[in-house]
């Protein structure tokens, strides 16, 4: 398919990404307001709930869908 990204392409790109944000995580440690570990972790707990709550969510409405069929 012409203007589709090589699937080798794309798992380099994310690689890197992950690696490049990962090192700024662990080498931002001592760096104090700019600690971007601190930030990472309260993201993730705020991510963790959000997911919780939206897959509640969703279980009720497919539990409510099928007490319709």
């Amino acid at each position: 398919m012409k203007g589709s990204m090589n699937k080798w392409v794309e798992i380099l790109i994310g690689l890197v990404l992950l690696n490049l944000s990962i090192y700024a995580i662990l080498a931002s440690a001592g760096w104090g307001f700019w600690s971007f570990r601190s930030a990472a972790w309260a993201f993730l707990k705020g991510g963790f709930i959000w997911a919780v709550l939206f897959a509640g969510v969703l279980f009720v409405i497919l539990g409510i869908s099928d007490l319709k069929n």
